[in-house]
C-alpha cells in the first residue's frame, strides 16, 4: 500500500511539473535584454542581448521564434528560440511599442508610436506588407478572433481605431478613457477589453457596435487612486478570469469576465506592466518594471508563489511550451 501511495504521489508531482514546464520570456526595457525563465524551477536560465529599449514581446505561432520590439532601433527583432540569436531585424516603422502576431502566423501587426501608424509585416518575406495611419502614440494592438478586425489603441488621442482587415482602412474611431495602453479580445470575439492607464479603468467595448458598454474601476486596499494605472490584460484559457496589471499600484486585479466584478487583488512587484498566463491557466507572471523581477501568482488561490529576478526594467512577458 505504501508503494502505491508513493507512486501516486510521484505521478502527481510529475503532472504538476509537466503542467508548469514552460518557458517565460521577459523583455527588459532599460537593460536591453530578454530574460529566459524556466517556469518549472522558477529560475532564470539565460539572458539574451537584444536591441535598444525592448518592450513588446511574443512567441511566434509555430513556436520557433521570439519577436521583440527594439523600440530605439526601430525594428522588431526575430530571435531563434533554440539559440537566442537575432536572425532578422524586421522593418517595423518608427518606435515600435507593441505588436500582435496574426492568428494564422503569417503577419505581425505593429504599433508605431512616433509615426502614428500600424505597420503590417509579412514574416516569411520579412518585409512590410502595408501600413495604415492611426491616432497619435499608438501602443496596444490586437486582432479579432475571426480575423476581421485589427484594433489599435492611440494613447494621445484617447481612442481606439477599428481597422477592417480586408479593406485595410480605419472604419471607426471610438473614444476611450485617458491613455489606452492595451487591448484584448475575449475568446468569442464579442468584447474588446481596453486598459486606460491614466483613466484608471478597464473599459469593455461591444465588437458589433464598436461602443463602450461598461467601465470597470479599481480600488485595491492601501493603494492611492493615482497609483492605479491599468496596463496589461490577459484572460485565462477558460475565458472566465481577466488578470489586469495595475502599474504603480503594485497589484494585479482578478476580474470575473461573466459578471465583470473584481474577485480580488494580489500584491506583486513594483510597477507591474505586462503579464503572461500559463497554458493550464493556473499561474500568472507579471513583469515588474521598477523592482526588476517577475511575480508568480497562483490565480485560484490569489497568492504569490515566487518572485524571480529579471533584468533591468521588465516590460513585457510571453510564455510558450
Amino acid at each position: 500500500m505504501k508503494t502505491i501511495f508513493a507512486l501516486m504521489a510521484a505521478a502527481s508531482a510529475f503532472a504538476a511539473c509537466t503542467a508548469n514546464a514552460e518557458t517565460l520570456y521577459v523583455s527588459n526595457e532599460r537593460g536591453n535584454t530578454v530574460t529566459v525563465i524556466d517556469t518549472a524551477t522558477m529560475k532564470p536560465v539565460a539572458t539574451w542581448p537584444v536591441g535598444g529599449r525592448p518592450r513588446g514581446i511574443a512567441v511566434s505561432r509555430d513556436g520557433k521564434y521570439v519577436f521583440v520590439c527594439a523600440s530605439n532601433d526601430h525594428a522588431v527583432q526575430m530571435i531563434e528560440r533554440a539559440t537566442g540569436k537575432v536572425v532578422a531585424n524586421l522593418p517595423s516603422g518608427e518606435d515600435p511599442e507593441q505588436f500582435f502576431p496574426s492568428r494564422d502566423g503569417k503577419l505581425l501587426f505593429v504599433a508605431n508610436e512616433d509615426n502614428a501608424a500600424l505597420t503590417v509585416i509579412d514574416i516569411e518575406s520579412r518585409s512590410v506588407s502595408f501600413q495604415v495611419d492611426v491616432g497619435k502614440e499608438p501602443e496596444g494592438v490586437t486582432e479579432s478572433p475571426d480575423g476581421k478586425w485589427i484594433v489599435v489603441a492611440s494613447e494621445d488621442e484617447n481612442e481606439i481605431a477599428w481597422i477592417d482587415t480586408a479593406a485595410r482602412t480605419v472604419t471607426a474611431q471610438m473614444p476611450t478613457d485617458l491613455r489606452p495602453r492595451h487591448v484584448e479580445f475575449t475568446a468569442d470575439g464579442r468584447q474588446l477589453w481596453i486598459a486606460a492607464e491614466v483613466g484608471g479603468t478597464v473599459q469593455i467595448a461591444d465588437t458589433a457596435t464598436s461602443t463602450i458598454i461598461e467601465t470597470i474601476r479599481f480600488a485595491p486596499p492601501g493603494v492611492k487612486e493615482y497609483q492605479v494605472l491599468p496596463c496589461g490584460i490577459r484572460f485565462t484559457p477558460d475565458g472566465k478570469t481577466a488578470v489586469v496589471a495595475l502599474g504603480r499600484g503594485n497589484v494585479v486585479a482578478l476580474v470575473d469576465v461573466a459578471t465583470r466584478k473584481i474577485r480580488g487583488y494580489v500584491p506583486v512587484g513594483k510597477r507591474a506592466w505586462h503579464l503572461a498566463i500559463s497554458a493550464d491557466g493556473t499561474r500568472a507572471y507579471t513583469a515588474n518594471g521598477l523592482s526588476d523581477d517577475v511575480t508568480v501568482i497562483d490565480i485560484a488561490a490569489q497568492k504569490v508563489l515566487a518572485t524571480i529576478p529579471a533584468g533591468t526594467g521588465p516590460w513585457g512577458a510571453a510564455i510558450a511550451p
